[in-house]
């Protein structure tokens, strides 16, 4: 159970927000100030970050593992399916406000906010219209009608978006702590709902109803902690300068889109549910290999807004940050494509065998992904979002030129194998435009020293197949762990040493 706070939000609306001494805007100016003090905020806030998401990612991966084991591949194709019609559609919908939030510096923060949440709340609105209009259609694209009932009472869930947005004043207060306490609740109560439902028989719709149950008590609990009033308020300009900002944002997003949607619509008429559920699986368990970079990005881009005009610090921030992700991240995308075969079945039954091929692949397109990956935040900290839309471009035109082929000709592991080769060219792509952002940048350099680490444990479990009688997996993993933990104490002691710093002062 989330202990939440009975106290009432500060009172805002008594005088102007920039007149009260301990209230969010004092806060703000400490935050948004530049100084030593910002680093170590940002330190903390990594670390508070980490602890939360790496607790609430497993709860997440356990919650993936503990319906696939209970449900089967073919319930859990649906909800597949489902997820990736809601995913879609929530791509589209995610135009940046939040984005465009933290990057703006409005005199007024209190009028910043409620125009953010007007917008935010009649964005919400078009998004559940749009469910209610497109989601047949999906159902007619997968050929799937029995997602109708269910998917139209998930989009219940998104007024409790709307309500949700006072988070963002947290964030960029860089509050993290009461970000990721209230953020928490959504997951500890859709986990526990679901399990519950699904041992007592309801199947497709525990998903349903604990997804529902945990977004709006998430949505009740932050709304009750806004340190703003909730109300609706609009200033001349500002659907412009937000649109200004936000329109290739919504272009990227509908290339992320359709690189889902188009696979998944062509894998269910062709290959059948189970292929749909094979890349859900997948996409779930390789997403933990993500995490870092999602903590530190998500830390790391208020503290970039502070100090946008700051090109060197900038360059620091975008070197160190990713060298920190992708110490996570590629020993254990590596990890994954090594003991897939030995742990899916072993955890998830003989059922999952088929979809191995698919998660070793994934896992290391998921590693490979991260070089580079944070470099979006500081596109958007400086308003120049066009160069993403480009790369999603990119990703997309190579991503369906190789993919599609291969998933009719090989299946999804040929899909899998086509994408990871279009991840690779947009990985070039995104580091095209890092260096005319940072013309310092060694992109060589930082590529090697993000893989080095994870070199001497993945050459000793591969020599020690190759060379006789294996100790089994648990021995083998044993002995990435400890030869990846050596060799990056080894080689980034350094780096290491000055994040520790930050959090100890």
């Amino acid at each position: 159970m989330i202990a939440v706070s009975t106290l009432p939000p500060p009172e805002l609306s008594s005088q102007p927000a920039a007149l009260a001494p301990e209230g969010p805007i004092a806060l703000e100016a400490t935050a948004r100030g530049l100084g030593g003090d910002l680093r170590g905020r940002a330190a903390r806030g990594t670390l508070i970050n980490g602890l939360f998401s790496v607790g609430l990612s497993a709860l997440g991966l356990v919650r993936g593992l503990v319906v696939a084991a209970l449900v089967g591949a073919a319930t859990y194709g649906l909800w597949g399916l489902i997820t990736a019609a809601f995913v879609t559609l929530l791509w589209l919908a995610s135009v940046g406000i939040d984005d465009k939030y933290l990057q703006q510096d409005h005199p007024d923060q209190l009028a910043a906010f409620q125009i953010a949440f007007t917008l935010q709340a009649l964005l919400c609105a078009a998004f559940l219209a749009a469910v209610v209009v497109l989601l047949p259609l999906f159902a007619l694209a997968y050929g799937r009608p029995e997602i109708i009932p269910p998917g139209l009472a998930l989009g219940l869930a998104m007024p409790a978006i709307a309500l949700q947005t006072p988070l963002w004043v947290h964030y960029r207060q860089l509050d993290f702590f009461r970000l990721r306490l209230l953020q928490s609740t959504d997951p500890v109560v859709s986990f526990t709902l679901t399990v519950v439902l699904l041992l007592a028989g309801l199947d497709l719709w525990a998903l349903v109803l604990g997804t529902l149950a945990g977004s709006w008590t998430a949505a009740l609990v932050v709304a009750r902690s806004s340190p703003y009033p909730l109300a609706f308020r609009y200033e001349k300009g500002a659907l412009r300068e937000y649109a200004g900002f936000s329109w290739p944002l919504f272009a990227g997003g509908a290339s992320a889109v359709l690189l889902l949607q188009v696979p998944v619509i062509v894998a269910s008429r062709a290959l059948g549910v189970r292929a749909v559920g094979a890349f859900t699986l997948a996409t779930n368990i390789s997403q933990f290999t993500t995490r870092v970079d999602d903590i530190v990005t998500q830390t790391v881009y208020p503290v970039v807004c502070a100090v946008k005009d700051r090109r060197d610090l900038l360059f620091e921030a975008f070197s160190k940050s990713n060298r920190i992700a992708l110490l996570w991240a590629m020993p254990a995308g590596v990890a994954l494509a090594l003991f897939a075969e030995d742990l899916v079945p072993a955890v998830l039954g003989e059922k999952w065998r088929f979809a191995v091929p698919v998660i070793q692949i994934f896992g290391v397109l998921a590693a490979v992904n991260q070089i580079g990956f944070n470099w979006t935040a500081f596109y958007r900290a400086l308003g120049d979002t066009k160069p993403i839309a480009v790369a999603d471009g990119v990703l997309l035109a190579v991503g369906l030129g190789l993919g599609l082929p291969l998933l009719l000709s090989d299946g999804v592991a040929g899909f899998a194998a086509g994408l990871a080769a279009a991840t690779a060219i947009a990985v070039v792509v995104r580091l095209r435009y890092l260096t005319r952002l940072f013309p310092a940048f060694g992109v060589l350099r930082h590529v090697a020293r993000g893989v080095a680490p994870t070199l001497p444990a993945a050459g000793a479990v591969l020599t020690l197949r190759l060379a006789g009688p294996s100790p089994g997996v648990a021995g083998e993993i044993i002995l990435f762990l400890v030869l990846a933990g050596v060799a990056t104490l080894v080689l980034e002691r350094a780096l290491l040493r000055e994040a520790l710093g930050y959090l100890r002062r």
